[in-house]
């Protein structure tokens, strides 16, 4: 069934179905006026090559002692065809829409636009190069897919829904379409080698971005950043939507629905290597114990099982250990409690194993957690009547707790930042114990326990509900808000110096808090959030560190260019996924006030 639907779409596209396989005809440069073929079993060869350099930048994270899989093992030959059938699909629903297949201009100024905004040159000269540096297949293996997603996103403006418009096609013969013919011209890459340029701010795109939000996760694959889930001011407010930012092409991809979780947000995400798991926040007035592993390869999601999860729960903290994601702490019981209670979940097992509660912590939320290498540690929030300055070391492999030292620990605080360095827990801002916003901060060595002060002169000015990055020798804080007043500013912090330097505004994103940062190994990329009093963002910005160190890349395998004409392997069984339960409308919740502080009441 899935070979005879792929066939229809073919034929509505132009392309015919000789015995030789599935060819679409289309120009072949230098020639005016020639016909190209390209078969099937070519598109799809091609898109593993795509993904053979995807995957070659994909982060492996070090605390994971296995080798790194083979891209075989991530992404089988059905879903590669997969991926194929559905970017032809998507090209359809956009001519039949418009009654016209895309031109060779259309295709030839979307690879213009890829090589003239990359972020990532050397990644996009990866990509050509694993295209054969063909102007036409990049055209049409790379440049079609992007213009196709894009172009489709206009849909929604439309009286008639998308998912009629393929209920519609799917179900369509008609003549084929005409053949379009012209040349297709190599774009010069215009980014050099040399990287971005250090302490300057470059816009995201905003062509086709996810739905503005607040409260949302972000992850960094190595080569794509992931966002997803939040909250907006406009049904149905609980976001299960997101989008795939890859740099290299500078274009966002909307990640599927299909079988994702349910909206939330205060939820926690890590990404394992191959998924991002997403787990816990709150929904419309309910706290989830429910999750999601999302498979950017295959743009497919798979629930985290609920059998032993630990309680339903939202502004915990999660962190990935290389084989486990361990979550902790939070508020549970429709936000009436606080946890000191977690979990571990295995996702090669999809199973849950609780943490002990013996020695844990006090109970909190708003709190924050680094993985050290072999510990988890989590320090500060509230217990809903002071702000903390206390913590703990879990050790997974003996379930045991150790507290963080007491000796010259900062201020406790809520909305605060924590990075690792390595050696270091670095926390910094926040609201304090003095229920004012802070730029103090401290260094805790987990080996000794100690703490040490960060140095207060040129930090940036006193925030919370900001983000912070760690780059391989510098912490990077931006945004956040102070009273009422949002930030766009932010600074460096160099712990081999205990000095501070400002990030540049010139260029810098919108003022905003609560939004995500990811760090890409030469960028931080901030994403979404809201400015105070009410408008949710879905723009960002890309801030280049180039005096950053960069952290350890994932095993590099050698360039796999994809041989023209190459047979494919026989199409294996694709797995029965379940039909997503219909959702119950969410009953609108007050547009609330910036949730940035919890508010315990004074000292007597």
């Amino acid at each position: 069934m899935a070979r005879l639907f792929c066939a229809g779409v073919l034929c509505l596209l132009g392309i015919g179905i000789p015995t030789s396989g599935l060819v679409f005809s289309s120009p072949r440069a230098p020639e005016e006026g020639s016909k190209r073929t390209l078969t099937f079993a070519e598109r799809v060869t091609y898109q593993r090559a795509i993904e053979e350099v995807y995957w070659r930048h994909r982060i492996w994270p070090k605390e994971n002692a296995r080798p790194k899989p083979s891209l075989d093992a991530v992404i089988s030959q059905a879903q590669l065809e997969k991926k194929v059938e559905v970017y032809l699909h998507k090209s359809q629903l956009v001519a039949d829409h418009r009654g016209q297949a895309m031109t060779v201009r259309e295709l030839q100024a979307e690879m213009e636009r890829i090589a003239s905004h990359t972020k990532q040159a050397d990644v996009l000269r990866e990509l050509f190069a694993a295209l054969g540096n063909d102007a036409f297949v990049i055209a049409e293996c790379l440049a079609r897919p992007v213009l196709a997603e894009r172009t489709l996103a206009t849909v929604a403006s439309l009286n008639e829904p998308l998912e009629s418009w393929r209920a519609r096609a799917e179900s369509q013969t008609r003549e084929a379409m005409p053949v379009v013919t012209g040349n297709y011209a190599l774009p010069q890459i215009s980014a050099g080698t040399g990287g971005c340029i250090d302490d300057t701010w470059t816009a995201t795109s905003t062509v086709n971005p996810p739905d503005a939000r607040d409260g949302h996760t972000a992850v960094w694959t190595g080569s794509q950043m992931i966002i997803w889930a939040g909250f907006n001011n406009s049904a149905p407010y609980f976001l299960n939507t997101g989008g795939r930012y890859d740099p290299a092409t500078d274009t966002w991809t909307a990640t599927s629905t299909a079988n994702a979780p349910l909206g939330r947000d205060a939820h926690t995400a890590i990404w394992t290597g191959t998924e991002m798991i997403v787990w816990g926040g709150y929904e419309n007035g309910n706290d989830l114990n429910s999750g999601g592993r999302y498979n950017p390869a295959t743009d497919s999601w798979t629930p985290t099982s609920t059998a032993n999860a630990p309680a339903a729960r939202e502004s915990h903290i999660a962190v990935w250990t290389g084989s486990e994601m361990i979550v902790w702490g939070g508020l549970g019981c429709g936000s009436n409690c606080r946890l000191n209670s977690g979990g571990r979940y295995n996702p090669n097992t999809n199973n849950w194993v609780a943490t002990s509660t013996t020695n844990a912590p006090e109970a909190r939320w708003a709190h924050t957690a680094v993985w050290t290498g072999t510990e988890m540690a989590v320090w500060g929030g509230t217990n809903q009547t002071i702000y903390l300055n206390t913590g703990g070391r879990y050790d997974p492999s003996t379930d045991s707790w150790t507290a963080t030292g007491t000796v010259n620990v900062p201020l406790g605080r809520v909305g605060h930042t924590a990075a690792w360095t390595g050696s270091e827990m670095i926390v910094w801002g926040g609201v304090d114990s003095t229920f004012n916003d802070t730029n103090s901060g401290g260094r805790y060595n987990a080996l000794d326990g100690s703490w040490l002060a960060t140095n207060l002169s040129n930090a940036p000015s006193p925030r919370d509900s900001h983000t912070a990055v760690w780059t391989g020798n510098e912490m990077i804080v931006w945004g956040g808000i102070f009273n009422t007043t949002n930030l766009n500013t932010g600074g460096k912090y160099n712990a081999a110096t205990d000095s501070w330097t400002s990030t540049t505004t010139a260029n810098a994103p919108f003022a905003r808090y609560d939004h995500t940062a990811v760090w890409t190994d030469s960028e931080m990329i901030v994403w979404g959030g809201l400015h105070y009093p009410s408008p949710y963002l879905n723009t960002g910005g890309r801030y280049c560190a180039q005096s950053a160190t960069p952290s350890p890349t994932p095993t590099a395998t050698p360039t796999a260019t994809a041989t023209p004409n190459a047979t494919p392997t026989a199409t294996a069984t694709p797995t029965a996924t379940s039909t997503s339960t219909p959702r119950p409308t969410p009953t609108p919740r007050i547009i609330p006030t910036p949730r940035t502080r919890p508010t315990p009441p004074p000292h007597p």
